[in-house]
């Protein structure tokens, strides 16, 4: 019976498994003639009439790719909850050794891993994660947009410096891996968005200030960075990891650490990239008030340290 493969590919189905499934041609353009189904691409309908919802057009698109084609690049980091909004344009992968005519609305990416990098339970088909996050890697613009798609692997749970790090060395041919090995040993380290990366990088090393520690648990959060012997924390808001609605609780954390005796200084993106030097001596002069006895350095000629 047709139902049960559309039940399962959100109303989805080839015209290949329609005919196996029992209908005949006639049957199937009788559908489409009234208008019950719909063709959506070559060779591929929709059990239904109307507009195709988000998950029936992922799967037309995975479909009308044919044999080995997975969801992949932003299409893929969508559907692990990655991206910030859907991308309008469905990318698939498909083995490298297949021709695929692009149907309007997707990008087809030939790959030498498609097979290997599928993910081997979830539907509809998809990359892994690592494989998704290093494809995105590879296609991004510059080397920060690359890094933050690490960090934000990372930082959400779904994967590990140490998983990412082994699908890099995967790749023979992939942009930005110095900078990506780089970042991973940060990522590593606890820095689990770009804003936190840039902290680290332009703030705490770049001046001399004290290593701190990172996404320490603390009650029912963590503190995004704590100078654990001096009683400092630094919270940085970026707009991804701080929503307008989680506000309060990012008030509620800040009073209780006040409450247990910490001193807490809050920066958010433009803080740290505009304004590194400033950020760092405010940080600087709470840390000695709180016992520090380093000595920060300025980062070059124009330092305001």
């Amino acid at each position: 019976m047709w139902q049960q493969p559309a039940a399962t590919q959100a109303g989805i189905l080839t015209r290949a498994q329609a005919l196996r499934a029992g209908l005949t041609r006639a049957a199937i353009h009788a559908r489409l003639a009234t208008g019950r189904w719909q063709r959506v691409h070559y060779g591929v309908l929709a059990t239904f009439g109307g507009p195709l919802p988000r998950p029936a057009q992922l799967w037309a698109a995975v479909l009308s790719a044919g044999p080995g084609a997975v969801l992949s690049h932003e299409t893929a980091a969508e559907l692990y909850g990655l991206a910030e909004r859907p991308d309008p344009t469905v990318h698939v992968s498909v083995p490298a050794a297949r021709r695929v005519v692009a149907p309007p609305g997707v990008v087809i990416h030939r790959s030498t891993r498609a097979e290997h990098g599928r993910h081997p339970a979830l539907e509809p088909p998809r990359t892994r994660v690592e494989e998704t996050v290093i494809d995105l890697v590879h296609t991004s613009r510059d080397a920060d947009h690359a890094i933050a798609w690490l960090a934000r692997a990372v930082g959400a749970r779904l994967t590990t410096p140490a998983r990412l790090r082994t699908a890099v060395r995967a790749r023979y041919r992939l942009r930005w891996r110095r900078d990506v090995l780089t970042a991973l040993d940060d990522v590593a380290a606890g820095c689990h968005s770009m804003l936190e990366l840039r902290y680290l990088r332009l703030v705490e090393r770049s001046h001399g200030l004290p290593s701190g520690s990172r996404q320490q648990r603390r009650n029912a959060w963590y503190d995004d960075v704590h100078y654990a012997g001096f009683g400092v924390c630094v919270e940085l808001d970026g707009r991804l990891a701080h929503p307008v609605d989680q506000r309060f609780r990012d008030h509620r954390r800040d009073n209780a650490a006040t409450v247990a005796g910490a001193r807490v200084l809050r920066y958010g993106h433009a803080d740290v990239t505009q304004r590194p030097c400033a950020v760092a001596t405010e940080v600087a002069t709470v840390l000695s008030a709180n016992g520090w006895r380093g000595v920060p350095r300025r980062c070059g000629a124009g330092c305001v340290l």
